[in-house]
């Protein structure tokens, strides 16, 4: 037992020890250090940037600072760099070849940090994909739709793509398409939507609603009624208006057509270069009567 205390004291004297344990201290410090200037830089800019810039620029700090240390503690431990960073520009020249599409992602990452079309915990449409921004990195962005599902879109994908921030603004519009017959009054028909959307206490009397006329369809008078809400009311307002437009056109006695055909069946008809038909004289008929000639 005092052999190994001996020897391992005379390990921790000695250079190599002391540049061990140098090395350790170095580790030690760079992770507290990463920690403690990550949450600097999240109160600094929590303000100026968007909720996933300021945790892709934290991770930026944490990963760079304790690279550096674990850099110095391998030096003090004895490692040489210099081929270590030889082998490493050799490493990533070839994983530069090998990962094109990895860069260009993290390229498009970086566009998406300045462009801050959206943030975590908006409701965005991107391409054929509607969710809500779960995560923003450096390769990708992750969603949760609607059904409760995960899509993990590339960075580069999602700057080439159509982006649609439906949560961006705190109002939204809700267009409602209403079809009426050629019979109603236009003027009634006015009034009982204003007065829906006066009832409607999801529905924001400034901006005013507005009625469009959308032209004449085969079968009905087509128009756009248009309400101003509050965004996080989308859903419960898309459901109850046309239910409440629809109950106030039956007490107003408004109707609201639906495209009909009206199919009429022929009876066979005789062909147009059919013979005539030969009939024989009608005896009744003095003009018609034959004569007989006399014979030779």
């Amino acid at each position: 037992m005092n052999e190994s205390l001996e020897t391992l004291q005379e390990f921790a004297l000695s250079d190599r020890g002391t540049g061990i344990l140098k090395a350790a201290l170095l580790i030690v410090v760079g992770l507290l250090a990463a920690r403690f200037f990550g949450a600097i830089t999240t109160r600094l800019l929590r303000r100026r940037l968007g909720s996933q810039s300021v945790v892709m620029v934290r991770r930026l700090v944490s990963y760079s600072l304790v690279g550096l240390f674990v850099a110095s503690a391998m030096r003090e431990a004895g490692f040489d760099l210099s081929v270590l960073l030889g082998a490493a520009g050799v490493l990533t020249v070839a994983l530069g070849f090998a990962s094109q599409t990895s860069v260009s992602n993290i390229i498009s990452g970086l566009f998406l940090i300045g462009e801050r079309a959206f943030e975590v915990g908006q409701t965005v449409t991107i391409g054929d994909v509607t969710g809500e921004v779960l995560v923003v990195d450096w390769m990708s962005v992750k969603l949760r739709t609607f059904n409760n599902l995960m899509v993990r879109l590339p960075n580069e994908t999602v700057l080439k793509s159509k982006i649609i921030n439906l949560s961006r603004f705190p109002i939204r519009r809700l267009d409602q398409l209403v079809g009426v017959a050629y019979s109603s009054d236009l003027d009634q028909v006015r009034e009982v939507l204003m007065q829906v959307a006066k009832d409607n206490p999801l529905c924001l009397d400034e901006p005013r609603p507005i009625l469009f006329h959308k032209g004449f369809g085969d079968s009905a008078i087509n128009l756009q009624f248009s309400v101003w809400f509050l965004t996080p009311n989308v859903v419960e307002l898309n459901n109850r208006l046309p239910q409440e437009i629809g109950v106030a056109f039956a007490r107003a006695d408004i109707e609201i057509p639906f495209p009909q055909r009206t199919i009429t069946v022929l009876g066979p008809q005789e062909p147009a270069n059919a013979p005539s038909e030969i009939r024989a004289p009608d005896s009744t008929r003095p003009d018609l009567q034959q004569t007989s000639l006399p014979s030779d």
